[in-house]
């Protein structure tokens, strides 16, 4: 897989430790959102979220998996954030949580909105 990096357009790539480099620029005081690092994967968000929604419920990944008509593993994976599924298996995956697709998607987009880097990225191979 690829690593993503924030591009500097002053620097060029900035490979600089970005926790050190937030504290010394923000005087101690934590990361400024343009500090952040790069965005999570999408897939990675919607398996949280999954995660999240399953447990919130108390279900087992067994039976959420049988319910969406998927196995147990596939599930998993897509929890994990190892798989990005379609939209159907998505679709299908909140139905048997029970989860509105529309709200799962609009916390999705509120976290990726909270955690996006500032400015341009690169990925890099």
């Amino acid at each position: 897989m690829a690593d993503i990096l924030p591009f500097n357009r002053e620097r060029g790539l900035d490979r600089t430790s970005e926790r050190g480099a937030a504290s010394d620029r923000t005087g101690g005081r934590g990361a400024r959102p343009s500090d952040r690092g790069p965005a999570p994967l999408w897939r990675d968000l919607l398996g949280r979220s999954l995660r999240a929604a399953r447990e919130e419920r108390g279900g087992r990944l067994v039976d959420v998996a049988e319910r969406a008509g998927i196995s147990p593993q596939y599930l998993s994976e897509i929890e994990r954030g190892r798989k990005e599924p379609s939209s159907e298996m998505i679709a299908a995956v909140t139905g048997a949580l029970g989860v509105e697709l529309s709200d799962l998607l609009i916390g999705i987009a509120g976290d990726m909105r909270r955690r996006r880097p500032a400015g341009p990225v690169l990925m890099a191979a």
